[in-house]
């Protein structure tokens, strides 16, 4: 957990991810909407309660009543535990309530700005969804329980409605052990309470916590990146109470849809190629005539000049006939007077 808060805190991205951990063979997978211990944060700018000690338009100190102080020159951080906020008198600080009080030059009256945040234990509901392998997780509603305070032998309990959770046969019940509770309670009270300055001689924070809350911009949006950080750590903690999340794995699948009329055309050049060979099997068939094919002793037999008739004067019906007829001829190719060639049969 120490890990996830200081990862929140140095985490620069504008909004953290509820990423955790999870399987999808397949690329696209989607699950039903999650329920999970979860950290929570509100925070609220309490810069109109800053007291300023100025003289002829320059201040040289700041106040929050019942809160941090600012003295001195160049730029001050002063955060401390607090209770100063309406607006957060509502919401038990299960986790940590403090008030950051920044000042990036104390003369300059404007330059002052104060935050009171909340940090609470509570039940949140999550959609996850896997599409094209990306993963996306969001928080869909938190639910949290005003009553369930810090003590030293009991844990801290919270017990959501049954039409929050989502479930028909009971109401699920999360618990936060007492003694992580404390633990992470003095941890972050110890972590968030401190000091620092930046002047012309250098800076000097107390912790690496309070510089990172002196460099940002949106104390708010680092707070929530903290609230999310530790929220992924609850929820990959492999404890043996909760079971994991089963979902839907989705994949593509190939159908043929055939289109039957784009079929008539060949289907049609089909049966009439077809019909006309029959047509010219049987036509041929019937009239007798004889199947040379490709060969070129055909032409030669009719040639001039070449008496290739057998004794017998049979006719060759047969290529294999014809070509053992000609097996016995012999022919020679010859220029005539005309300059031209012409196949003579040898003598």
């Amino acid at each position: 957990m120490k890990a996830a808060i200081y990862n929140g805190v140095f985490d620069f991205k504008e909004n953290a991810d509820f990423g955790v951990a999870h399987t999808c063979s397949t690329g696209h997978c989607s699950w039903q909407n999650l329920s999970s211990l979860a950290v929570c944060s509100r925070c609220v700018n309490i810069t109109s309660y800053v007291d300023k000690q100025c003289t002829s338009g320059k201040c040289f100190a700041l106040f929050l009543p019942g809160g941090p102080s600012l003295k001195g020159l160049g730029g001050q951080i002063n955060s401390s535990v607090t209770n100063i906020a309406p607006e957060l008198h509502g919401i038990e600080p299960s986790i940590l309530r403090f008030t950051s009080l920044v000042s990036r030059e104390i003369s300059d009256p404007d330059s002052a700005s104060a935050v009171e945040c909340s940090m609470f234990y509570c039940v949140g509901i999550y959609a996850a969804t896997v599409k094209d392998g990306i993963v996306k997780q969001r928080m869909l509603a938190s639910w949290r329980n005003d009553s369930a305070r810090h003590s030293d032998s009991s844990d801290l309990i919270l017990r959501p409605p049954r039409s929050f959770i989502n479930k028909d046969n009971h109401t699920m019940t999360f618990n936060v052990s007492h003694i992580a509770a404390a633990a992470i309670n003095d941890f972050m009270t110890s972590k968030f309470t401190g000091t620092g300055s930046v002047n012309n001689s250098g800076s000097m924070f107390s912790s690496d916590i309070m510089q990172a809350l002196y460099d940002t911009s949106n104390l708010t949006k680092r707070i929530d990146n903290l609230a999310t950080s530790m929220t992924n750590n609850i929820r990959e903690q492999d404890d043996g109470v909760f079971d994991s999340a089963y979902g839907i794995a989705w994949t593509n699948e190939t159908y043929v849809h055939v289109r039957w009329a784009w079929f008539a055309f060949p289907a049609t050049l089909i049966l009439t190629s077809s019909s006309f060979l029959l047509a010219i099997i049987f036509e041929t068939s019937y009239r007798d005539v004889m199947v040379w094919k490709s060969s070129t002793l055909a032409l030669l037999f009719h040639g001039r000049g070449l008496d290739l008739s057998s004794p017998s004067n049979r006719p060759v019906r047969r290529s294999s006939s014809m070509g053992t007829r000609a097996s016995n001829i012999k022919a020679e190719l010859l220029e005539t007077p005309e300059g031209g060639w012409r196949l003579v049969q040898a003598g």
